[in-house]
């Protein structure tokens, strides 16, 4: 009988592995399935896109990425996507982390009321404000159609996850390391620079992440404050489909290239993104 009951376990147990695996693989299938497609189509001629819209590239075609590439709007709207995901990402980090330090670090009235406005943040979508936040920017600011006008405000949007994936990271550094370095003549400022910042470096990366991807893929904001040679990528996606409708294969191609940044930036660093995420539940 013991033999028995200690076997039943381990058959659910198995039971469960393959249907969690299963799960995973439809969901790795659904996720990474049209962005292989979406490759793929791009080495194919619009031909075979409309004789067999699902077979493999024969022969492969590489005139339609070197197209592509070879334009020299693509650049543009590269140049303008990078330079606005750095800015905004340096501008969340920078001020995610100012943010984040006191309310991990000091006790004071009013602490715990001042980080749920920014967990309340997190439930305020950038598309809800989009109207006021063009009035703003254009009519009061002065700064539409420009860089800084469209990254501030998605790095204002950004600021709440970055405060709250990198507070429990700061609260879970030992007192003792913040201690230690006072009496040793450092100053608060030196305390968070060399110490706090370093150490917390796995959840700035992160938030950085987060931040340069998200802002890498906004459409809505860029839509209404960009015109012209100031457009994105994503909008350029949009002009390309629009403007070669009939050409399938080059509208996979330059989505393609679009997408390429940012997927190779969560591969590279998906182990300290996980880390990161990871370290701020702990927390």
């Amino acid at each position: 009988m013991s033999v028995r009951t200690n076997l039943a376990p381990r058959g659910k147990r198995g039971g469960n592995n393959v249907l969690v695996y299963l799960v995973s693989l439809i969901v790795v299938a659904i996720t990474v399935g049209p962005v292989l497609y979406g490759a793929m189509g791009g080495f194919r001629t619009n031909a075979q896109l409309a004789e067999k819209p699902t077979g493999l590239p024969d022969p492969w075609v590489t005139s339609n990425y070197s197209g592509v590439l070879s334009g020299g709007s693509f650049w543009t709207y590269a140049v303008n996507s990078t330079v606005i995901a750095v800015i905004t990402t340096l501008v969340a980090v920078v001020f995610g982390v100012m943010a984040a330090y006191p309310l991990a670090r000091y006790k004071f009235k009013g602490r715990e009321a001042l980080f749920m406005v920014f967990v309340l943040g997190l439930l305020f979508p950038a598309a809800v404000a989009v109207i006021p936040l063009f009035i703003l920017v254009t009519r009061d600011l002065g700064m539409g159609n420009t860089w800084w006008g469209v990254a501030l405000p998605q790095a204002a949007f950004a600021l709440p996850l970055t405060v709250v994936i990198l507070r429990p990271f700061l609260m879970a550094l030992p007192r003792e390391l913040e201690e230690a370095a006072l009496i040793d003549g450092a100053s608060r400022i030196g305390v968070f620079w060399r110490i706090m910042l370093p150490l917390s470096m796995p959840g700035v990366i992160t938030v950085a992440v987060l931040a340069f991807v998200t802002s890498w893929n906004a459409y809505i904001l860029p839509l209404l404050l960009l015109q012209d040679d100031m457009r994105t990528l994503p909008l350029g996606v949009a002009d390309f489909s629009t403007e070669h409708s009939a050409d399938t294969a080059g509208v996979l191609a330059f989505t393609t290239i679009a997408m390429i940044p940012a997927l190779v930036l969560f591969l590279a660093l998906q182990r300290r993104i996980v880390s990161g995420l990871q370290g701020a539940v702990k927390g």
